[in-house]
């Protein structure tokens, strides 16, 4: 990849004062979710919109003081892992993407934002670097994951440690330019991959998988690795030019503004 800025980006980007901007979280509840009211008991004050996207329709559970949330489902969770929906509907400066298992802490959110705040576009959670850990993964996933990772270096450029993980935050600015599609597609390595294309500034900030609250794990590596292997040979640049970047972006007009 180029060290070059991203001219769409570094053209139009006006940082404003740190701690000035909206934080919408997007958190896709599963079926068998119990956690959920654990996780908006922990959110910080920073966050002032909560999108749940709830594979079943539940009791409502008591909202924080002074935080906005937001229900979208039922969520049939055959047809895809995240909806995009959730992404779409979000309202704040910057979003983050979390899971309702319990084994994402919501206490880690200020130090992506912080690094958004820095002026990174897209801040993604790692289980393999200093300060990262994980309750249980075994073997097989592991050598899957190394797997991934070499195809990812070798066509994209990048030295990312973790492709799998779900926590995620990035600037709303770019869901345009990030090109997400209908529901159904593998929804992190798509974003991991678009924001590559694209030249996004993109940091990885350790993240400690706890084990899970409620209800049993999704261990799906055969399936999970190919969806996530489909999705990055799809993508490459080499494939992806022409049909994720819009006409006029390359006619020299204004590409996404940041919001502020």
């Amino acid at each position: 990849m180029s060290s070059e800025p991203h001219p769409l980006r570094r053209s139009t980007d006006r940082l404003p004062a740190t701690g000035t901007r909206t934080v919408s979280l997007v958190v896709a509840v599963r079926p068998d979710d119990r956690a959920t009211d654990w996780l908006l008991a922990q959110i910080p004050p920073t966050v002032r919109e909560v999108v749940l996207v709830e594979g079943v329709r539940a009791d409502p559970e008591p909202a924080p003081r002074g935080v906005s949330v937001r229900r979208l489902g039922p969520w049939d969770w055959a047809s895809g892992d995240v909806p995009h929906a959730g992404l779409l509907a979000a309202t704040g400066d910057l979003v983050v993407l979390m899971g309702a298992d319990g084994s994402m802490s919501p206490q880690e959110i200020p130090h992506y934002l912080h690094y958004l705040e820095s002026g990174f576009d897209f801040v993604k959670g790692s289980r393999f670097i200093a300060g990262g850990d994980f309750a249980a993964y075994p073997l097989h996933r592991r050598l899957g994951h190394s797997a991934l990772l070499r195809v990812a270096r070798q066509l994209y450029g990048q030295h990312l440690t973790d492709l799998w993980y779900g926590f995620c935050a990035f600037r709303r600015a770019f869901v345009d330019l990030l090109a997400l599609r209908e529901d159904g597609v593998e929804l992190g390595a798509e974003l991991v991959a678009h924001a590559l294309h694209y030249g996004l500034r993109v940091a990885e900030v350790p993240s400690l998988e706890l084990p899970r609250r409620h209800g049993p794990s999704h261990p799906r590596t055969l399936r999970d690795g190919s969806r996530i292997l489909g999705t990055l040979l799809a993508e490459r640049p080499h494939n992806a030019l022409l049909r994720h970047a819009p006409a006029k972006r390359h006619g020299g007009g204004p590409g996404p503004a940041a919001t502020g």
